[in-house]
């Protein structure tokens, strides 16, 4: 049985998150159980994946170098969020201060480029990041 669609196609911080991460060389949006990611092959984000008892529909779950996490999640916005934390995935609650988009599209970067094969991180570094442009 399919998951039901948990977000609004309207909701802002999803199309701001859009433009931002499909920015990203040969970067796709995928529904997954019910919610958007962002893949270049794998996935480099996810909206709105929550905590179990505690959702967050205005997040975005990003994969951050190891020795990032921590610094990460000592900021009341970041959490472990459910089922993907424990491989290394943090949240940030987008609804607990005015999201910071340099910073957003930084976090991604970040964890695009541990996913993204070799040949779109050349186009990436050749052409600059999304981050790059968004000051």
């Amino acid at each position: 049985m399919a998951h039901p669609k948990m977000y609004s196609d309207e909701d802002p911080l999803l199309l701001r998150l859009r433009s931002v991460s499909l920015a990203f060389p040969e970067a796709t949006e995928k529904e997954s159980f019910g919610r958007p990611t962002f893949r270049c092959g794998r996935i480099f984000a996810y909206y709105g994946q929550g905590q179990t008892g505690h959702p967050r529909p205005a997040s975005i779950q990003v994969l951050p170098e190891a020795d990032e996490r921590a610094a990460l999640l000592a900021d009341p916005r970041f959490y472990i969020p459910s089922y993907i934390g424990p491989y290394g995935w943090v949240g940030l609650d987008l609804s607990a201060d005015l999201p910071d988009w340099q910073e957003i599209a930084e976090l991604l970067d970040s964890s695009y480029r541990r996913i993204a094969p070799p040949r779109c991180l050349a186009i990436l570094d050749r052409d600059g990041s999304p981050a790059d442009r968004r000051g």
